[in-house]
């Protein structure tokens, strides 16, 4: 039933699926809990197709996900990493994806909250990152300051900031003190710069898109969940 393309060695299979370390899960096989295409097996480096082969373990058939794609509700002081020897990261929020490579598409600050991407699939996070795909980023801005009604048209062309000029973007007043801002960039800080170069403050800022991704109203800041098809779909078209 296995084709030479996409072979790969049952236990990195099974350790890639949070079934353990490869200790663990050569101890699985050799008491006789996995099955492949109906029948036990014994060596843990045997060479299956996973996108083909059945595989069951101790009597559940698994569902290989060779990339996977979550959407995070970033909560405040987690840091958009993969690791830090000092402070809470993304991924220690879902330490089921530890082995799968999961990694955060982009960054948001660590006092930014909101929508964040989790992937394992470097390729789209590339195409998604390059700055000739002007990926839109939405945020809720919550701010100290007045909004001057010139401030749109600075917004969409550009302000600048540090040694930069911002691409341009677009802002929508909620009431005083609350705003929408889309970005393309979502350089170090940007929205805070941007804020700050008119003379406001940013207090709370929050993602609330990304692409055709809208942050999941259900999600609790911490609380995460895969992207549904029609998301995913909407992702992966240019």
């Amino acid at each position: 039933m296995s084709t030479r393309h996409n072979m790969e060695r049952l236990d990195k299979i099974l350790s890639h699926m949070n079934y353990g370390t490869r200790k663990e899960v050569k101890l699985l096989v050799k008491k006789g809990f996995v099955e492949v295409n109906g029948e036990v097996v014994k060596n843990s480096d045997m060479k299956i197709n996973p996108e083909i082969d059945q595989i069951v373990v101790d009597n559940e058939e698994i569902n290989y996900e060779k990339f996977v794609y979550i959407m995070l509700n970033k909560p405040d002081g987690v840091v958009s990493a993969t690791y830090d020897p000092n402070k809470e990261t993304v991924l220690d929020l879902m330490p089921e994806y530890f082995k799968m490579g999961v990694f955060p598409c982009g960054r948001l600050d660590i006092d930014t909250e909101g929508l964040l991407l989790m992937t394992n699939d470097g390729k789209l996070a590339h195409n998604l990152l390059s700055p000739v795909k002007h990926v839109d980023k939405k945020y809720y801005v919550e701010y100290t300051g007045e909004f001057k009604d010139s401030y749109f048209k600075r917004i969409e062309s550009g302000i600048e900031i540090d040694d930069y000029i911002s691409k341009p973007g677009k802002a929508e007043l909620i009431e005083p003190g609350k705003c929408y801002i889309t970005i393309h960039e979502g350089k170090f800080h940007e929205v805070k710069k941007m804020f700050e170069a008119l003379d406001m403050t940013v207090t709370y800022l929050k993602r609330v898109e990304f692409k055709n991704l809208v942050l999941d109203e259900l999600l609790k800041p911490g609380e995460y969940r895969k992207l549904t098809e029609s998301e995913l779909e909407g992702l992966l078209n240019e």
